[in-house]
């Protein structure tokens, strides 16, 4: 069976979307956020804002993708509740969580702040919004809290009490390049583009020449690297010690993104690098699938198998084999199909399962849960792939 085609891809994008269309709205406000695998609800309280934002950029570009009304007012209730309840006018930010839609935690992260951008460049493109300015509001909220003009990056977090932590991360200025990729699609304004393109550039070649190339995640005030931060805790959910394969994969799919609206050698090149780095270290010959973490001395520290790791080196392996015609990025993107539909796609309730030890054993049964899952890394994959094949059409 060929997975490289839109048909497959589309199927694909049902199956998830499948699971959350009878149940992901909440009535009260929002979504609901947390599901077991057969889509019963728990903790119908609590929501991330990762999530709701994730949630509205899935219908948002699903309406795109199927023309598909009801999948615009999902995307517009998610968006409403974006704008009504996670924005907080008196800390003039957004609560990270809400407990039954009164904030719990108003810290301030800059990785939310990218996909509260996200959202609205895809709202934008979808048409659910017509102006540019909630992007731009967006954009500037983010520099004023966040952008260091000296690293040409953006710090993490500030405290409720205003406190900016020392904390350096590459995580949030990856989700931030790619939201910025997708601010300048919905809007053509080039400075979204011209930010992202700085951020890729201190990522993927300043900070990673620390590295040998490859991105590392943590680093101090000063963009230092901190080789020891979480060393205890590699499977930090947000902050994981060790290289992450998938974090070098979702790169190499940025990486191609900016190529296509600014073509560039040193854009694939690297794309290939960090691509075929992540291939040769991290996949399981034995098990199948890529794992979550190895060390500087490429030795496996978290043998996991994450969802999102998976979809998002698939749609980079597709991208990789559109530009360069390599038959070893089909087959990189044949096997991980294999291995997904094998382990991670749930046949009978649909959407994918999140996480998988190294036999492919799933640890409980929780398929989504705030800020952990949404199934936004396997659809967007999906949807990327599609973009791609559309383009040689």
């Amino acid at each position: 069976m060929t997975f490289y085609n839109k048909n497959f891809l589309k199927q694909q994008c049902q199956q998830i979307l499948g699971f959350y269309d009878p149940r992901v709205i909440d009535k009260s406000g929002g979504y609901h956020q947390n599901f077991l695998d057969n889509g019963e609800v728990f903790d119908s309280n609590f929501k991330q804002l990762v999530s709701s934002t994730r949630i509205i950029i899935n219908y948002a570009n699903a309406a795109l993708l199927f023309d598909n009304d009801d999948y615009l007012a999902k995307a517009k209730h998610g968006l409403d509740y974006l704008e009504n309840v996670h924005w907080q006018p008196e800390i003039n930010g957004y609560a990270f969580t809400l407990d039954n839609h009164k904030p719990l935690d108003n810290t301030q992260f800059s990785y939310g702040y990218a996909f509260v951008l996200l959202a609205y460049a895809t709202v934008k493109k979808a048409g659910i919004i017509t102006t540019n300015e909630p992007l731009l509001v967006t954009f500037k909220l983010l520099n004023d809290a966040f952008w260091l003009p000296e690293h040409g990056l953006y710090a993490d977090e500030i405290s409720t009490e205003g406190k900016l932590s020392p904390y350096r991360g590459q995580n949030a200025n990856m989700h931030l390049c790619e939201a910025l990729i997708a601010a300048y699609e919905a809007t053509q304004d080039r400075r979204f583009l011209s930010r992202a393109t700085t951020i890729a550039e201190n990522i993927t070649f300043k900070q990673a020449k620390l590295s040998n190339g490859l991105v590392w995640e943590h680093f101090n005030e000063h963009f230092d690297i901190d080789w020891d931060y979480n060393k205890d805790d590699p499977k930090n959910l947000y902050r994981p010690w060790g290289f992450q394969p998938g974090h070098q994969t979702e790169w190499t799919k940025l990486l191609l993104q900016l190529h296509r609206h600014s073509p560039e050698d040193k854009w694939l090149e690297k794309a290939e690098m960090l691509l075929n780095m992540a291939f040769d270290h991290a996949w399981d010959d034995e098990h199948g699938g890529l794992i979550y973490g190895f060390s500087p001395e490429y030795k496996w520290c978290d043998d996991d198998k994450y969802f999102w790791v998976q979809a998002e080196s698939f749609a980079a392996a597709a991208m990789l084999y559109k530009l360069t015609d390599n038959e070893k990025y089909l087959q990189y993107y044949t096997n991980l199909w294999e291995y997904c539909l094998a382990h991670f796609v749930d046949d009978e309730y649909g959407a994918w399962f999140r996480l998988l030890d190294r036999k492919n054993t799933a640890y409980n049964n929780e398929k989504s849960y705030a800020g952990a899952k949404c199934d936004y890394h396997n659809l967007g994959a999906c949807l990327e792939v599609i973009r791609s094949l559309d383009e040689s059409d």
